[in-house]
């Protein structure tokens, strides 16, 4: 027995069905969200009529990412020159990863 399934596009703002190419997915951001709305060929148009003077009046964005921020650099002494001087001491520390806040402690004590 063969299964077919149908799905039905709905207008998010209405709730009237929408035919096959009779309507979309528009997306839109406003204050650092974006969303997507299922609208009518109508509706779609009614939303971007009442977005044109808005979208005139702003400075369009490049689609690069968005939402992050840059990294700063460390002020700390990088984590070679620890481990090398907690190494030096005879102090326990790992290879890799995190070195433990104390052990940071003890070198900027010690410079």
């Amino acid at each position: 027995m063969a299964q077919r399934t149908v799905v039905t596009l709905v207008d998010d703002l209405d709730g009237t069905e929408i035919d096959d190419g009779e309507g979309e997915t528009v997306t839109f951001a406003l204050d650092g969200q974006t969303y997507t709305i299922d609208l009518t060929s109508s509706n779609a148009e009614k939303l971007r009529s009442a977005l044109q003077a808005y979208v005139a009046a702003g400075t369009r964005l490049s689609g690069g990412r968005r939402g992050s921020r840059p990294t700063s650099a460390s002020s700390g002494p990088k984590a070679s020159e620890v481990r090398a001087w907690a190494t030096a001491q005879g102090i326990d520390v790992p290879a890799r990863g995190r070195i433990p806040q104390q052990v940071k402690d003890q070198y900027e004590a010690a410079q």
